[in-house]
Order: C-alpha cells, then structure tokens, then sequence
C-alpha cells in the first residue's frame, strides 16, 4: 500500500468527544478530512450546533449528539445510544476534559476533587471500556486519549492538583489498556499538549493580557500550539500508519518540557 493511503480513513467512523470547539474541534476537522464519519459530542447545544453546520459546510459527514461526560450516569446512556444508534465506531477520540477550578489542595473539598476526576477519567473509563470493548469482537479500532503535559508536570500557577493527578491517570490507562488490547488489533495511545491558543485559553488571556506572552517565553519555539497543529498527529494515530504504535505517550507542547 502507498505511504499516504495508510492515512486514509475512508470507511470509518470517529467519535470525538468535546468535539465542539477548541483541540477537539480541530481533531474532528482532520480526521474528516482524512476521510472519516464524524460524530461529535459536546455539552453545549449551541456550540454543539454551530460545529456541526461548520464540519458540514466543508464537506464532512457529521452527526452532533448532546452530553454532559461530567456526569458518569450520562456518559453509559450516551456510549449505549451510540451502540445503539451509529455502530460501528471504530475511533475513540478522548478528548473532553479540564480544569474548572483553582483551589488549593488544603482547601479543596472532596466533591470538587470527585468531579474533576469524573470529568478528566470516569469518562476515558467508561467510553472505552463500552465502546473501545466493542471493537475488540472487530479486531480493529483506535483509542486516543488525550491527557496534557500536566500528567508529566505540576503547573506553576495550579492549585488543588486534581486536574495533573487526572491527566496522569489517563496517561497510565491508556498504557494498561493498550498493553490488554494489543492482542485483539486494537491501539491505545494517549497525546499530551501543551498550551495550546483554544477558546478556553483565550478566555484566560482576556483577563490577564500579559498571561500569552509569560508562557510564550517558557516554550522554545517561543509561542503557543495553533489548535489546527494537533491534526497531522490525532490522524496518523487513527490510521493504519500507527498499526504498531499502542501505549504511546506523545507530548505536543513546542518543547515546553524541555526547560
């Protein structure tokens, strides 16, 4: 087969989750173009609906389903509708996640440290273990989970740890799911980004201006990951050019964890 057409991922269907604005946005516009059925999920009706009329207007074959995966009783009824309704999936797109708070581990109160792991983790459990378990009858399928440099890396201006202590269990999941699954023809790999300019981001430089230009100075390449620069990489993972990479742990930060 001709190097490109490893890429090509006609014929299959990707789920992203978070797929309405921001990496997710942006892996779900690749993995179309490569070829692939989209389906996205997002909690949001509205940006929900304005990502799926954009994914459409270019040419891709979307379905939008409503969802909030912070909610661990809402992501089995949605992985069971999707069984139900768009099988087969054949790549998992991991994606939804974040960090929400800001509070110190001594004054973090049990309930918000259970809801940002449900939020980073619980999810990345149960949409792989009920519909990343449905490929393995297949023997195909792409599992990509996406953590952040924070699995590696305590954030300097973090608090109350529970977003890298999430990030990290993703990280350590994809690699012991991908060791169990490897038999059955189906990958587990996990991408790691570092600051990347998403709506969520930007958010956060409207209200410190000075806050872009602060970490610009941390990173070699001396400036923030383009949202749009993730797509090469969630699309090589999908396709059968990564049929012997699973467990793989791959940092797209600019060289951030360099210094």
């Amino acid at each position: 087969m001709p190097i490109l057409d490893k890429f090509s991922l006609h014929g299959r269907r990707a789920l992203i989750t978070g797929g309405s604005r921001g990496l997710g946005l942006e892996m779900a516009r690749a993995l179309g173009e490569a070829g692939a059925e989209l389906i996205i999920v997002g909690r949001d009706p509205e940006h929900l609906r304005d990502a799926a009329e954009n994914l459409t207007a270019a040419g891709h074959h979307v379905q939008a389903v409503q969802a909030d995966l912070a909610l661990p009783y809402e992501v089995e009824r949605l992985c069971e509708r999707l069984l139900g309704e768009f099988p087969p999936i054949d790549i998992l797109v991991n994606n939804v996640g974040g960090r929400l708070i800001n509070t110190p581990t001594e004054d973090l109160t049990l309930e918000d440290w259970q809801r940002i792991i449900d939020l980073n983790m619980t999810q990345v459990f149960l949409c792989t273990k009920i519909l990343g378990g449905a490929m393995i009858a297949r023997g195909w399928g792409r599992i990509i989970n996406i953590a952040s440099i924070n699995a590696l890396w305590p954030g300097k201006i973090m608090r109350g740890r529970s977003y890298e202590t999430s990030k990290a269990a993703v990280a350590m999941f994809t690699k012991a799911v991908a060791a169990d699954w490897a038999v059955h023809g189906v990958t587990v790999n996990c991408i790691a980004p570092g600051p990347f300019l998403t709506d969520a981001n930007h958010r956060w430089i409207r209200e410190r201006p000075d806050f872009q230009a602060e970490v610009a100075a941390t990173i070699p390449m001396g400036r923030w990951g383009d949202p749009h620069e993730i797509g090469g990489l969630v699309v090589f993972l999908a396709s059968d050019a990564s049929s012997y990479m699973t467990g793989g742990l791959l940092v797209l930060d600019g060289g951030k964890l360099l210094w």
